[in-house]
């Protein structure tokens, strides 16, 4: 066997000999990023205070790698589609290899935001190209077994990135933690060509740009108010951006009806299934993010642990990602889509509903069962989902259907974080100047109410001023701690209610098993190597 893998998918006779080992590398992939934005959240004190970020510089060294990434998928996941699925995985891969190192180097807010966004565009030329090399690789009858370990990989990088980065923020700068994710690209790079075989739509015709810029439009106007308008107020800019969202949204579904060959067939959405199926990763990535955003915070702010021992504590999470992977690997094919879903969606919204429990006595015990619950639940319910998404979609259209998978897990996060993120931050603020409104001045207070860290750098201060000292500085960290803790509690209700509902909408909208099957009928040509795997 050639050590480089240069036969094209659709000259090969029967399922692709290494596609296990290539499986391997779209998850290595996917793995960087991932951990691309949980690394951060443990990443970010450090980075706050090296850098002298505001509330809303580390927001947008948070969100611009999000914008990007979000609205450019479905595009760059049909570019791909035409000319070159291993390809499109190099290229993202080295252009998300060079964010990163960029970010590594540079010391100004708005080098580190520049980095960020180059490695969002990498991140969006490598997630849907995993997802459509994946589909062209593996015959249907494997294909769920390698969308379980696609969205496995998922689950690890969550509870990997923050653990990775903690060891490595224990001697070294933050850079670090972007300078960790090169030598994964670059090993990832190599693997593709070695392993992975060359792979691009046959007769797909040419790109419909239009709809794609209207997407990229519409995705990213959406995204941009989703994270300012929440945090900072529904200003002109927000308003304008959720307006041109909806104006954009509006002229891309008519364009779609109307065009030969769309970018994406709206029409998917009459099917019950595809339909679902992106409602149920939006809602469960909206809850499970936010909910493990704000618990890592409580960690390291409330609970005092630093980078590495946030990341230890996140293991657990990776741990039960695996199991309810396994477990939705023995009964999918037993009960069907909808039951595993339906039960993981369940799952992860009382996991979220636990942490209503939080208060300022909590410890570590009182988020453990909530992380192994949103843990499993992604194990169980998202790949499921994600087989059905992409099942919708024909051979020459599977970037667009990794694109549009991807597009509702990374839109559900970023809303779970911006929307959980602002009512946590409006809830610490209200109960913080109810503790001690009029004790500080109102610069201080102005700090303390801004985030949980400012609340503590505050108190710090006051310990060293001779009109303050160690009893106030106490009291005001203690205040602190309760209005964070009443926040979390709080935004955790709400989240709970919103999955609840989300839920609800899912079970409604998801056709049983045989309504299933009768959706999903309609004829699908099918890949060389199954035509061949059938003889």
């Amino acid at each position: 066997m050639p050590f480089l893998a240069t036969t094209p998918l659709d000259r090969t006779a029967g399922p692709y000999a290494r596609r296990w080992w290539a499986l391997v590398v779209l998850c290595l992939s996917l793995l960087i990023v991932v951990m691309a934005n949980t690394s951060l959240i443990v990443a970010a004190p450090d980075m706050t205070t090296d850098l002298g970020l505001t509330s809303s510089d580390l927001q947008w060294v948070i969100d611009g790698y999000t914008v990007p990434y979000a609205a450019l998928m479905l595009v760059l996941g049909a570019i791909g589609d035409k000319y070159s699925r291993r390809g499109a995985l190099v290229t993202g891969l080295l252009v998300f290899a060079g964010g990163s190192v960029m970010g590594s180097l540079v010391d100004e807010t708005g080098l580190v935001i520049t980095a960020r966004a180059i490695m969002g565009v990498g991140a969006a030329v490598v997630m849907p190209a995993t997802l459509s090399l994946l589909v062209a690789m593996f015959p249907r009858r494997e294909r769920a077994r390698a969308i379980t370990a696609w969205t496995a990989t998922s689950g690890l990088a969550i509870a990997v990135g923050p653990l990775v980065a903690g060891w490595l923020l224990e001697d070294h700068a933050w850079g670090s933690t972007f300078l960790i994710n090169v030598p994964i690209a670059l090993l990832a790079v190599v693997g593709a060509f070695t392993l992975v075989p060359p792979s691009k739509a046959e007769g797909m015709g040419r790109i419909d740009y239009v709809g794609g810029l209207l997407s990229i439009v519409s995705v990213g106007s959406l995204v941009y108010a989703t994270i300012e308008g929440p945090h900072f107020g529904w200003g002109a800019g927000p308003v304008t951006a959720a307006v041109v969202a909806g104006v954009g949204l509006v002229a891309f579904v008519a364009w779609e009806l109307r065009h030969p060959h769309p970018m994406l067939d709206v029409r998917k959405f009459a099917l019950r299934p595809f339909s679902g199926s992106m409602l149920a990763v939006l809602f469960f990535f909206f809850g499970t993010f936010g909910a493990i955003y704000y618990s890592t915070q409580f960690l390291q702010f409330v609970l005092g642990y630093d980078a590495l021992e946030t990341g230890l504590r996140l293991l657990p999470l990776a741990g039960a990602v695996f199991l309810g992977a396994a477990v939705t690997g023995k009964l999918t094919p037993r009960l069907g889509m909808k039951p595993m879903v339906v039960a993981g969606m369940l799952i992860g919204t009382a996991g979220v509903f636990l942490l209503t429990r939080i208060e300022t006595g909590s410890t570590y015990a009182d988020f453990l069962a909530s992380m192994m619950m949103l843990g499993f639940a992604i194990g169980l319910s998202v790949s499921p989902a994600t087989d059905t998404i992409m099942g919708t979609f024909p051979e020459n259209e599977l970037g667009v259907g990794g694109g549009a998978n991807d597009t509702a897990l990374e839109l559900g996060g970023s809303l779970g974080i911006a929307v959980l993120g602002s009512l946590l931050g409006t809830a610490y603020r209200d109960k913080l100047t109810g503790l001690i409104g009029g004790h500080l001045p109102a610069v201080a207070l102005d700090t303390a109410k801004d985030s949980v860290g400012g609340g503590l750098a505050v108190a710090g201060q006051v310990a060293k001023d001779p009109a303050g000292g160690a009893r106030q500085a106490q009291a005001l960290v203690e205040a602190v701690h309760e209005s964070f803790a009443h926040g979390v509690a709080q935004t955790s209700l709400i989240g709970g209610i919103i999955m609840a509902v989300g839920t609800l909408v899912v079970l409604a909208v998801l056709p049983g098993r045989r309504g299933a099957a009768e959706a999903t009928s309609q004829p699908v040509e099918p890949t060389a190597e199954e035509l061949a795997d059938a003889r």
